[in-house]
């Protein structure tokens, strides 16, 4: 009686379906922490939100989340938002969250560097607004010689700084984090 031969895959084809391969359970990980990032996003205040590049089908979803009480519509509702995060730019999402984490290092790093930039253009003035403008020429200029301005007229007759915090405010919601 003759032995009969196996064929085995080469090793190349073998791996290449390795990578490709998800399994179910992996899968099933990737679609709950896509609805949890939904979740987040629902739970995100309005100013904030605004703020998240979103298709419009998934901003009316998550406004239409925020409208439902009925418990079971709106677990049903964060599912619809989790199927639609499958084809959003996650990343892109993901980054903006981060940022607006108060314990994240990207929001630590974007809070330092918002803080420099106002000392430094209450410091110096217009040399810090050109240095800012060659690095952020989205700014407006004239919205930023006014705030610097009157943060410096604050800051030399000892008031309050009420200005220094709207410039603050301003280079927090206007600089692309780093």
């Amino acid at each position: 009686m003759a032995k009969k031969q196996q064929h085995w895959p080469e090793e190349s084809e073998d791996l290449d379906q390795e990578d490709d391969f998800k399994s179910k359970s992996q899968l099933k990980r990737e679609m709950q922490a896509l609805q949890t990032m939904g979740e987040t996003l629902v739970a995100l205040p309005n100013a904030q939100l605004d703020q998240i590049p979103l298709d419009d089908t998934l901003s009316e979803a998550i406004a239409l989340a925020r409208r439902l009480k009925n418990r079971e519509g709106k677990r049903r509702q964060l599912q619809y938002i989790g199927k639609l995060m499958r084809n959003a730019d996650t990343e892109q999402i993901q980054a903006k969250l981060e940022l607006f984490r108060k314990d994240g290092e990207a929001y630590r790093r974007h809070f330092h560097r918002v803080e420099k930039w106002r000392d430094q253009l209450i410091a110096d003035g217009d040399e810090a607004i050109n240095q800012l403008l060659s690095e952020a020429h989205y700014l407006d200029r004239q919205h930023l010689r006014q705030l610097v301005r009157q943060s410096q007229r604050e800051q030399s007759q000892n008031k309050p700084p009420a200005a220094s915090r709207k410039l603050f405010t301003y280079l927090r919601d206007s600089l692309e984090p780093v």
